[in-house]
């Protein structure tokens, strides 16, 4: 073998052995060094706040959002025809017009002169009616002159026939004669009479025709009045399409007026909370599928462009509408003119277009427990159960964190109000807690009980 080769083994079992003698060295120290003293360290606990339950009944707030609108916005549009003469000088939007007062005027000369020409047909009809009545007054008179003419000319005609042919007096002639002149009697009579039986239609058709041209004299006369379109409240005006000389036709809307004396909101709200909080009548005086009236209790109303410090009062009114869509039942509220110039606070009026909050005193909830909305879970199980914290004392006195099912009776929008799964005197965790360990050792402070204007 190579004298170099066994250099190379020599070095590299001399490598080995160094290795495993400092491997052995270290196992040695190690095998050689005293067992440590195990410390035994106490469990940390979590610092929480508390809140001891109590229950008890409060009255239920339940609020909305809504805007403030006028009850009654009414479109203006003409009945007549014609051209505008005469505008009034505050029709512009904005414009406050007082009630009566004339918005605009068509020509009322073709409305006039049509008005002047039925009541000349009613005169003329007038007339003819009460000439046909004295007419008919004298021919009653007459006939009865032709019916004694009548027997006149039978008699005298009855007694030359009888001479002449019983007693061969007077001619043949003469019985002619007086016969032709008891038929011409009769005649008379006959015709005078059919006249008289048909004076009673001739009277009743010129009545029918008067009243006709009374009828068209009115609407003649409420056309004419029709050329003025006079304002029917105390108006605002909201729109405007008509100006002085313009054309208008029947229908043609040419301005939109306002009645601010009341104002209304209406406040869509969970069918659930206004069926379990609001107020309805326990009987109704109607016959219809429709919710018993709504309690007329006073409302708070808040403007959402200045929270706080802009408050006005109003009357829960009516239910308007139930929106099959959202499962919304939308109320209505509603102001007086009175209300709306006089806040509760702040000095702005209320106006139609505000964006507003509405509260609204509802039942008595009964026997619940209130606490802080952050110390309740968002989420709910199928049973529309939350789960909140609790603190529980252990049989040596220790607190545990655990926790417990419970039901929402209502919110406030600052507390949350359990109406099932915490009995009196249980401690509920107010402090937020994020994934917890379970059965975690608590350090507690209680904390003050939640007051309704916490």
């Amino acid at each position: 073998m190579p004298k170099r080769s066994v250099t190379v083994i020599l070095r590299a079992l001399a490598c080995v052995a160094i290795l495993a003698g400092s491997i052995g060295i270290i196992a040695l120290a190690v095998a050689m060094r005293p067992t440590p003293h195990k410390a035994d360290l106490p469990e940390k606990s979590l610092r929480v706040d508390v809140l001891k339950a109590e229950l008890k009944d409060v009255p239920v707030e339940i609020s909305g959002l809504g805007e403030m609108r006028s009850r009654d916005i009414v479109d203006i549009a003409p009945e007549v025809s014609g051209r505008v003469v005469r505008v009034h000088p505050r029709l512009e939007v904005g414009g406050i017009i007082p009630k009566g007062e004339v918005l605009f005027e068509i020509d009322p000369r073709d409305y006039q002169a049509r008005l002047d020409q039925s009541n000349a047909s009613v005169s003329q009809l007038e007339n003819m009616l009460e000439r046909l009545r004295k007419q008919f007054a004298i021919d009653k008179e007459r006939l009865k002159t032709f019916e004694r003419s009548r027997i006149l000319a039978k008699n005298e005609f009855t007694r030359i026939k009888k001479l002449y042919e019983e007693d061969s007096v007077g001619t043949q002639s003469q019985v002619d004669n007086t016969e032709m002149a008891f038929n011409s009697a009769n005649d008379a009579f006959d015709q005078l009479s059919q006249s008289v039986d048909l004076y009673p239609i001739r009277i009743d058709e010129a009545k029918a025709s008067l009243e006709s041209a009374r009828a068209a004299a009115r609407l003649a006369k409420v056309n004419l009045e029709r050329t003025e379109v006079k304002v029917p409240f105390d108006a605002r005006v909201k729109t405007v399409t008509v100006e002085n000389g313009q054309t208008v036709q029947p229908g043609m809307r040419v301005a939109t007026l306002a009645d601010d004396s009341l104002l209304e909101i209406a406040i869509p709200l969970d069918s659930r909370i206004a069926r379990n909080w609001l107020n309805f009548e326990s009987e109704t005086d109607t016959n219809s599928a429709w919710f018993n009236l709504i309690r007329k209790v006073p409302v708070e109303i808040e403007w959402t462009g200045d929270p706080g410090a802009t408050m006005w009062k109003g009357t829960l009114d009516r239910v308007e509408k139930f929106d099959q869509l959202t499962r919304q039942i939308v109320v209505v509220a509603s102001v007086s003119a009175d209300q709306a110039n006089t806040p509760l606070k702040g000095d702005q009026p209320l106006v139609e277009g505000m964006f507003c909050k509405v509260t609204i005193p509802g039942k008595m909830a009964k026997d619940v427990v209130q606490v802080p909305l952050e110390s309740v879970s968002f989420s709910k199980d199928d049973d529309g159960y939350r789960t909140i914290f609790v603190a529980r004392e252990t049989d040596t006195g220790e607190m545990r964190l655990d926790t417990a099912r419970v039901l929402e009776s209502h919110q406030d929008g600052k507390s949350i109000f359990l109406k099932d799964g915490i009995d009196p005197g249980t401690l509920i965790v107010t402090t937020r807690l994020i994934n917890p360990l379970a059965n975690s050792l608590l350090s507690i402070e209680e904390s003050d009980p939640v007051t309704e204007t916490d």
